[in-house]
């Protein structure tokens, strides 16, 4: 089995949103793979004590234990469970009803002898190839099919659409988000590889338009994970001024990458 694991901060002096993990259970059979990618807050109260990189390393770290010890439980009671440990472990010092409670978009993998399940919620992506090469992408575009207007400032994406029907959801502190996360199962003969990737990575697709998510599984199994977020890094830096690709996004992202092969 190859695996690989990179994350990179978008700016080295600020800590790194995103977490990843791998996990191979001492049977030797199966494993998990679990990608974070923190939502940055704008400037202001988010009624909570803590930071993302806090909030995702406790919830990244319940839910890699959880997918591993409990393989016969879904992916997304799985999930419920990862975030009520995480909410009770500030929900004494700190407001969790606040819209800007620290919070994250969630890739969820498990796999087994027979079977790999999938979860996703927001703006990440599961990219699977198949034994026949054919490369699937597995996502939550509610966010993508939102209109442009709706996303104009972050009052509105607060007050209207985020963790909202006919919005898009992210991990916060309510449990009950777990039932909108994208999942399913493939049989696990039918499935050769995966990748995981953030949308500091998924950049490479859905910014720079360098080809589509086949192109981009293929880049990741010849260059590596490194080689793409290195590649989204040169991209990023010669559209730092013209913004005809980034628009009004920042111009580093956290980027993370996540692959497995068998």
């Amino acid at each position: 089995m190859r695996t690989e694991l990179v994350s990179e901060p978008g700016d080295p002096a600020r800590p790194n949103e995103d977490f990843a993990s791998v996990g191979l259970p001492a049977s030797g059979q199966g494993g998990v793979l679990v990608v974070l990618d923190g939502v940055t807050p704008p400037r202001g109260e988010t009624g909570c004590l803590h930071s993302v990189p806090w909030f995702t390393a406790r919830l990244g770290g319940a839910l890699t234990e959880l997918t591993v010890s409990l393989p016969d439980v879904p992916l997304a009671d799985v999930l419920a469970r990862a975030i009520a440990r995480t909410a009770e472990a500030h929900a004494q010092t700190c407001d969790l009803s606040h819209p800007r409670t620290p919070q994250a978009t969630v890739v969820l993998a498990r796999w087994s002898a027979d079977a790999l399940e999938y979860l996703i919620l927001s703006d990440s992506a599961l990219l699977v190839e198949s034994a026949d090469g054919a490369i699937t992408p597995y996502l939550d575009d509610r966010l993508t099919r939102l209109p442009r207007a709706s996303l104009a400032t972050d009052a509105l994406i607060d007050a209207h659409v985020r963790n909202k029907e006919g919005g898009f959801f992210t991990v916060a502190a309510d449990p009950s988000v777990s039932a909108r996360a994208v999942t399913g199962v493939l049989p696990r003969g039918e499935v050769r590889a995966l990748a995981a990737l953030t949308d500091g990575a998924t950049r490479w697709v859905e910014k720079f338009r360098q080809g589509d998510w086949g192109d981009c599984f293929t880049f990741v199994r010849k260059e590596g994970a490194q080689g793409l977020v290195d590649r989204v890094r040169t991209l990023e830096r010669a559209d730092a001024e013209e913004r005809t690709f980034l628009g009004r996004s920042k111009t580093h992202d956290d980027a993370t990458v996540v692959y497995v092969q068998w």
